[in-house]
């Protein structure tokens, strides 16, 4: 069988340093020597030094350590200073160095696989660096005026008067970071590097709302950050005069140090809006053609360019389209797909009540999808994870402003479960008929079955747990999708219509992207093209245009990780006919965590060969 497309070899790949991470006291004179020590063979030695990797890069960065369970540094920010940038630079590139003085034929087949991993995240972190200024620090989705709020809510739990402390302490702490977001902000200022002016918009208002509420004015409402320290410090039952003091510090530091934070944010970005250039992709920027081709190969693993993605998504979109004629047949709709379209879109018996109660049966409703989707996964699945999941809904304060659902990771001690979040803001761009598909996408068998299961794998390094491949992470979350309907599920041809527009929605991101960002379409060009070409409502459209305009590239990950997951399958079911397994096909996929697609190909290949 051909396959699809290329993907990318290892030495040609490029990724985007996620949050780059502090050197703190305790790691600074920590180094990963590779050492001659006679007693250990290469096995044992590389073992050790993926662990100190690990370790490092866990110290170096508070907020993983909390994302993570660990309490380490608990009233502390990352470091995003140049600094702390550059010393991550230094210190990829010694590991690279080191990492080429392990003899391979000392290794087994897991270490060998470890080593290639780890090659490929240092070569594709270093590549990206060269381009560490292109990357909007500030964007309306994903950036640090919601970060603290959603990171302190939903984050840094209270178990003790310590854990308050710590919650205080880094109240007291967002003034420096701001500090450092905004030095990274005047940077980009001197490059030409901005957003487009309408994101600045949104970036303003959800400060604003961030720092409204008591105890910044005289409302009768409490602000996101206030309510929620206070609901957390009285659920530890302290006496009245320690409740009172933690209480008051409180408040003292978010009127003294988080409330001019957000001031001094908001008044950059308004400076910045003046400055920032007419258009809406990445053509605006210097260099943007390579950053653009960076983005594509850091997101999708390959080595597609922006006119084959392009075309891949047009092909997709025509046969999903045609799929769609079918369900259009099956209930018996009279009319053009366009028609369907707005018929799907408009018709009331698709909808939620948009108000609290419709808001509630939408996630108990949710929530029972995805109990049944569990009962059935041991037949498909011999990996499960140990650790809780739960539907949540997207906080207030940056609900009007994020995606429709996304997740979040467990602990890595389970207390905190893995949360799938629906953002129920405008219950027409919930619809019911795409609640399944969104729900195996985000919960089971998606995002967290893989994520929770890579955290608790043995056997492997630390590191490959938490690696980044996009294109492999949201590929399982598409092909999930459609495992789903393999599985018996999408009864109702209206849901099964659903998993088509999801996909179509995800096919019709390639041809969107790259019109924006290659292409030059403007943002109400790709709008149109979206509310031309799938059921999806105006207001849905908008959000996600807007979305693949903050983060370039990152949209067309998901079908061709999708694409090639769904290559590998039918590959393996030629090849071993009677003898295919599907529960052996999805453990090997799983059972090594996150791996760009070249190395997931090769791995089904030895999979494959084992089974004959």
């Amino acid at each position: 069988m051909n396959s699809l497309f290329k993907v990318l070899p290892l030495s040609a790949l490029a990724i985007a340093i996620a949050g780059c991470t502090p050197q703190t006291p305790e790691t600074k004179q920590v180094t990963t020597e590779v050492t001659q020590d006679a007693k250990h063979n290469d096995g044992e030695k590389l073992e050790q030094y993926f662990a100190d990797m690990y370790q490092i890069d866990l110290k170096r960065s508070p907020q993983s350590q909390s994302y993570r369970g660990y309490k380490w540094d608990y009233d502390k920010w990352d470091d995003i200073s140049e600094t702390a940038q550059n010393d991550t630079r230094k210190l990829l590139e010694k590991r690279l160095v080191d990492l080429k003085k392990f003899d391979l034929s000392q290794l087994d087949k897991q270490q060998k696989l470890s080593v290639e991993v780890a090659l490929t995240d240092i070569k594709r972190r270093l590549a990206n660096d060269e381009f560490r200024h292109h990357t909007y620090i500030m964007h309306q989705f994903r950036a640090f005026h919601t970060l603290v709020p959603s990171f302190l809510i939903n984050i840094h739990s209270i178990s003790n008067v310590d854990d308050a402390k710590a919650y205080i302490t880094r109240l007291n702490g967002v003034d420096g970071m701001f500090t450092q977001v905004i030095e990274q902000l005047k940077t980009r200022q001197e490059l030409g590097v901005f957003p487009p002016k309408w994101a600045y918009d949104k970036m303003i208002q959800a400060s604003q709302n961030v720092v409204t509420g008591k105890p910044f004015d005289e409302t009768s409402q409490d602000s996101t950050i206030w309510a929620d320290f206070k609901g957390k410090v009285e659920a530890l039952e302290l006496d009245e005069g320690e409740q009172s003091a933690l209480l008051a510090d409180a408040k003292l530091a978010l009127n003294q140090s988080l409330l001019p934070a957000y001031q001094n944010i908001i008044q950059e970005l308004q400076l910045q809006r003046t400055l920032s250039p007419e258009g809406d992709g990445v053509w605006r920027l210097p260099d943007s053609d390579k950053w653009y081709k960076n983005r594509l190969e850091w997101f999708t693993t390959t080595d597609l360019d922006a006119e084959q993605v392009h075309q891949l998504g047009l092909q997709n979109v025509e046969r999903i389209h045609k799929a769609m004629g079918e369900i259009m047949q099956q209930v018996e709709f009279k009319g053009s797909l366009q028609e369907f379209f707005q018929f799907m879109r408009t018709s009331k018996q698709f909808n939620y009540a948009n108000t609290y109660a419709g808001r509630e049966a939408y996630m108990r409703d949710a929530k029972n999808l995805i109990d049944v989707m569990e009962a059935k996964i041991p037949e498909y699945f011999g990996l499960t994870p140990k650790a809780r999941m739960q539907v949540k809904r997207v906080e207030a304060f940056r609900e009007k402003s994020a995606g429709k659902a996304f997740y979040q990771s467990p602990s890595k001690d389970g207390a905190r479960p893995g949360t799938y979040y629906a953002n129920l803001y405008n219950m027409q761009d919930m619809p019911n008929y795409q609640m399944e598909a969104l729900a195996y996408h985000e919960g089971i068998p998606g995002h967290h079955m893989q994520r929770a299961i890579a955290q608790e794998l043995e056997g492997i390094p630390e590191f490959q747990k938490y690696v980044s491949f996009t294109a492999y992470t949201e590929g399982w979350g598409l092909y999930s999708e459609e495992l789903a309907k393999d599985m018996g599920f999408y009864e109702d041809p209206y849901s099964d219509f659903g998993r088509l527009a999801m996909e179509l929605w995800r096919a019709c991101r390639l041809v969107v992207d790259t019109g924006l960002h290659a292409k030059k379409w403007s943002r109400e060009q790709a709008i149109d093209y979206l509310i031309a070409n799938t059921p999806n409502p105006k207001n849905d459209s908008v959000k996600a245009i807007e979305r693949y305009i903050a983060m370039p590239g990152q949209a067309t990950a998901y079908l061709i990780g999708k694409l090639k997951i769904m290559e590998l399958r039918s590959q393996a079911k030629e090849a071993l006919g009677e003898k295919f397994d599907i529960r052996g096909f999805h453990d090997e996929i799983l059972k090594d965590g996150p791996v760009p697609l070249n190395i997931l190909e090769s791995k089904v290949q030895s999979w494959i060969d084992s089974q004959q």
